[in-house]
C-alpha cells in the first residue's frame, strides 16, 4: 500500500514537473515581456513603415529576426541579422548599445496585412518573441506621423503631429519606458505637452531635450500605434539660441546652415563671374583707349618730320638740264693730223 502511495506520489510529481517546464517555457523564463514592440499599426498601400524591438540585455548577442504568421512556433522568417541577405523589401538592424533592432518594411500591399513577430533565437531553447498586427489599407492611415524620423540638437524643443481617424485615448510613450496620458508628464526627465484641442490630430511637445533622450517613442490612439525615433545631437559651441516652445524639427540651426549655404554658395560664384567680367570689360575698354591714344601720337610726329614750303617758278629761269655751274669747262675735240 505505501508502495503504490509513493509511486503515484512520484508520477504526480514528475508530470506536474514537466507541465511546469512547458508553462516556464511560454509564460516565465524565456522572457516573457523582454521583447517589446508596438501593438497595431496602419500604412497605406506603396508605403513603408519601420518596426523596433527592443529587448532584454540577456540577449545583446543572440539573432534576431522578423518573422510572419499567426502563430509564433510556425511563423516564416522574412528577414534575421546573421545573414548577408539584402532585400528590396526588408531590411534589419541591431543596435546592441540601445539594445534595439529595428526592421523596416518597404512597398507594402493589402497582402501583407497580418501578424509579424519580433523573435530572438535561442539555441536549445524555444525562441523568444512578441508580435504585432499591421493593416495595410486604401486611404489615410487611422494613425500616422509624417515622418518617422527627426533629428533635432541638445537643448531645443521638438514638436511632433500624430494624425489620426480612431477614437480612444491619447498618449506618447517610450519604447519599452514611460508613457504620458494626460497633457502633461515627464519622461525619463524631459518635458512633455501633450495637446489635443485640434481635431484629428494631437500635438506633442518635449521640452529641453539631452542626448539621453534620444530612442524609440510611440503615438497611441486608442489600439494603434506609431512609432517615432528621435536623435539628439549635441548643439555646437557658437550656437547660443534656443528654439521656442512650438518649434518644430524642421527649424533646427544644422538644417538652416544647409539652407542658408545652398543659396550662399551659387550667390558668392555669380559675384565672382560679375567681377571676372567687369576686370575683363576694363582691361580691354583700357587697351581700346591706349591703341587710339598711340595712333594720334604716330599721326603728330609725321606731320612734326614734314616741312612743306612753296616754290615760284620764274619766267626766265633755265632748263634744268643746261648746267649753271661756272666751273665747268668746254672744250671741242680735234683730230690730229700726221
Amino acid at each position: 500500500m505505501c508502495s503504490n502511495v509513493y509511486w503515484l506520489t512520484l508520477f504526480s510529481l514528475t508530470d506536474m514537473a514537466v507541465h511546469l517546464s512547458f508553462l516556464l517555457i511560454f509564460t516565465g523564463l524565456t522572457g516573457i515581456d523582454s521583447i517589446t514592440t508596438l501593438r497595431k499599426a496602419a500604412v497605406e498601400p506603396g508605403g513603408s513603415i519601420t518596426i523596433p524591438c527592443h529587448y532584454g540585455s540577456q540577449y545583446r548577442n543572440h539573432v534576431k529576426y522578423l518573422c510572419e504568421g499567426n502563430y509564433f512556433s510556425f511563423c516564416s522568417i522574412v528577414v534575421q541579422t546573421n545573414t548577408q541577405h539584402h532585400s528590396s523589401r526588408f531590411a534589419i538592424s541591431d543596435n546592441k548599445p540601445q539594445r534595439i533592432f529595428t526592421v523596416i518594411i518597404n512597398n507594402l500591399t493589402e497582402m501583407d496585412t497580418g501578424y509579424y513577430w519580433c523573435g530572438v533565437e535561442i539555441n536549445g531553447w524555444s525562441d523568444d518573441g512578441n508580435y504585432f498586427h499591421l493593416s495595410v489599407n486604401r486611404g489615410t492611415p487611422s494613425l500616422y506621423v509624417v515622418q518617422q524620423a527627426i533629428t533635432v540638437s541638445n537643448g531645443f524643443n521638438i514638436t511632433i503631429n500624430c494624425h489620426y481617424k480612431n477614437s480612444g485615448e491619447m498618449k506618447w510613450c517610450r519604447l519599452g519606458g514611460a508613457c504620458v496620458a494626460g497633457s502633461s508628464g515627464t519622461i525619463d526627465g524631459t518635458r512633455v505637452t501633450i495637446n489635443g484641442s485640434s481635431p484629428d490630430v494631437f500635438t506633442v511637445i518635449m521640452s529641453e531635450l539631452t542626448t539621453e533622450s534620444s530612442g524609440w517613442y510611440l503615438c497611441i490612439k486608442g489600439d494603434l500605434d506609431m512609432p517615432v525615433h528621435l536623435t539628439v545631437t549635441e548643439r555646437h559651441a557658437s550656437s547660443t539660441t534656443k528654439s521656442p516652445t512650438n518649434s518644430s524639427p524642421t527649424a533646427t540651426t544644422p538644417q538652416h546652415r544647409v539652407f542658408i549655404l545652398s543659396f550662399a554658395i551659387p550667390l558668392s560664384l555669380l559675384i565672382v563671374i560679375v567681377v571676372v567680367a567687369l576686370f575683363m570689360w576694363f582691361i580691354f575698354k583700357r587697351h581700346q583707349r591706349n591703341k587710339a591714344e598711340s595712333t594720334t601720337t604716330q599721326d603728330h610726329t609725321v606731320d612734326e618730320c614734314l616741312t612743306y614750303s612753296d616754290i615760284v617758278i620764274k619766267g626766265n629761269m633755265r632748263q634744268m638740264n643746261e648746267p649753271t655751274d661756272e666751273s665747268v669747262i668746254y672744250s671741242t675735240p680735234q683730230t690730229k693730223k700726221d
